[in-house]
């Protein structure tokens, strides 16, 4: 069973700089698009970032374009999301997702607990 697990995040001050984490298990981690999503209660889950297997295509949201950087490191099996510029209105629940079938993906397979980001000004 895959398993992904997200790190870092927290708590920060408008206009700082935060970085999440999101570790994989349980089977192959090269080859799978690897993205990012967030949620507030009481709304939809937003897609934020994806990125594939080799790292040379991305796509982001309109709404972190510029601020936000995805990238990932195969061999520790992990994938990156850079957040710089952070808004109050960033404060969500970070989501780790993974689609085993490759670039590009519209679903997909797996996805992590989740991790709190807030955002104070």
């Amino acid at each position: 069973q895959v398993q992904l697990v997200e790190s870092g995040g927290g708590s920060v001050q408008a206009g700082g700089s935060l970085r999440l984490s999101c570790t994989a298990s349980g089977r192959t981690f090269s080859g799978w698009t690897m993205g990012w999503f967030r949620q507030v209660p009481g709304k939809e889950r937003e897609f934020v970032s994806q990125i594939n297997w080799n790292g040379d295509n991305t796509k982001y949201s309109d709404f972190v374009k510029g601020r936000f950087t995805i990238s990932r490191d195969n061999g520790k099996r992990t994938v990156y999301l850079q957040m710089n510029g952070l808004k109050a209105e960033d404060t969500a629940v970070y989501i780790c997702a993974a689609d085993t079938r490759g670039w590009p993906s519209t679903y997909f397979d797996y996805w992590g607990q989740g991790i709190q980001v807030t955002v104070s000004s």
